[in-house]
């Protein structure tokens, strides 16, 4: 049997383009964490910068208040509002524009569409996590929230109706629902 040109390469060309869309992407974040794979806090915008060897993008929100953010070429965004000369005490990891992009290397061992809700209350009920329904005009409606305390430190998991982690945030406190 044999295979006419123009069908081998468009199986090819389909075969190249699927291995691409759900090859799953490494953050490039060691050095901004500890040997317990977590972000370590304070830092700043330019260490963060020069350790991820990406230029920090500045902006305001319509109150004026300062942000960083950092999009990656694996699909990872960091983003972060920004204390005095540019501390940086809290950060949020998320895909950009919510992109199927598996994600590894975050902290905690996370892994963005990959990580499940029940393998993260598993992993963190001995940090007394809580599970919150999220809805439906929440950015991930039927979705869940996950928020525990380790160390110093709150984590915000944020799950979709799939229950696949999309979001993470580390804060020195919990961010009130209503702000912004």
């Amino acid at each position: 049997m044999q295979t006419k040109p123009f069908t081998f390469i468009v199986t090819l060309f389909f075969l190249v383009v699927s291995v691409s869309v759900f090859s799953q992407k490494t953050a490039t974040l060691n050095s901004l964490l500890d040997k317990n794979s977590e972000f370590i806090f304070p830092q700043t915008s330019d260490k963060i910068s020069k350790a991820l060897n990406i230029k920090t993008v500045f902006y305001e929100d319509a109150n004026e208040e300062k942000y960083a953010k950092w999009p990656m070429k694996t699909g990872l965004e960091l983003y972060c509002s920004l204390g005095k000369d540019h501390a940086v005490n809290e950060m949020f990891f998320t895909t950009s524009d919510n992109k199927p992009v598996v994600v590894e290397g975050l902290p905690f061992g996370l892994i963005l569409n990959k990580s499940t809700l029940q393998d993260s209350k598993t992993k963190f009920g001995k940090y007394n996590a809580k599970t919150q329904k999220l809805g439906a005009d929440s950015e991930f409606p039927g979705g869940s929230k996950l928020v525990f305390k380790k160390g110093k430190h709150y984590a915000t998991l944020l799950f979709d109706n799939k229950n696949l982690l999309k979001s993470l945030g580390l804060t020195t406190a919990l961010i009130d629902p209503a702000a912004n």
